[in-house]
């Protein structure tokens, strides 16, 4: 019998090498042994740059690749029936792009880059392919589409029971523990969405976010520069989300300074 290691080379995949590949990141972070992720390795099929404002899919395309983000950001969005656009949400790097086509095999909504960013791509056929190598990887999907699911809960809560200052509260609240996910720094990052794509994913006008960003700043919970925040008070910060605090968050970047 084959090894998984020869049944991936005969696999007629194209493949790149690439330890910094997101799905290489992404395989560690789900506990996939040092096989696996060699794997992973051979099943990626090769990593593209995408320019601002460049379309990765569009809606209603045949869903033909997953994507995981190595650098930059991505948002996704649908139109609705009178032409507007509803902003689904923004992808920071680590998060996979496309799984929820899978049902109907076709985007249902678009997804562009809204800086240059690079993105490791996997088929599907490769990887349903490497889903067969790998047992796990059911498991671990499971787990992806789990989060998914809480996060669209988490977001019918914020757009149903918080106001505008709540909202946007949460939103730097969630952007933060992200970053620091994935050892970036939680307090210090640059928004690379508009000010007018926060408002539409939060459901407020652009000018109350830019509004709420003042009065931040006055107030002294973060500090602002075009695009660059700084989020000074955490605990005040989870104060006026109405989220509790843990005591773990005030660690974090003490210990993202000392690691640098």
């Amino acid at each position: 019998m084959a090894t998984t290691r020869q049944a991936a080379q005969a696999s007629g995949c194209p493949a790149i090498a690439c330890r910094e590949c997101g799905f290489y990141k992404i395989g560690l972070s789900l506990g996939l042994g040092g096989t696996d992720t060699a794997l992973l390795d051979r099943y990626v099929k090769r990593r593209r740059m995408y320019k601002r404002g460049e379309v990765l899919y569009r809606i209603g395309e045949t869903f033909t690749y997953v994507y995981a983000i190595r650098s930059g950001s991505v948002k996704t969005y649908i139109a609705t029936d009178d032409g507007r656009l509803q902003i689904t949400g923004f992808h920071v790097p680590g998060e996979l792009l496309g799984l929820n086509a899978m049902d109907d095999n076709r985007h249902n909504c678009e997804a562009v880059a809204l800086e240059s960013t690079s993105v490791c791509e996997i088929s599907l056929d490769c990887f349903k392919e490497l889903a067969q190598q790998i047992p796990s990887v059911h498991y671990q999907m499971l787990r992806i589409m789990s989060k998914e699911i809480r996060h669209n809960q988490e977001l019918m809560l914020l757009l149903g029971k918080k106001n505008a200052e709540e909202r946007l509260a949460t939103y730097l609240l969630s952007l933060s523990r992200r970053f620091a996910m994935r050892n970036y720094s939680p307090t210090h990052f640059n928004l690379s969405m508009s000010r007018g794509d926060i408002g539409d994913y939060l459901g407020i006008a652009e000018e109350t976010v830019c509004r709420l960003f003042t009065r931040f700043q006055e107030e002294g919970v973060i500090s602002s520069e075009r695009r660059s925040i700084v989020l000074l008070d955490l605990e005040r910060l989870s104060a006026i989300a109405r989220e509790s605090y843990p005591a773990t968050a005030r660690v974090i970047p003490l210990l993202h300074a000392l690691s640098r």
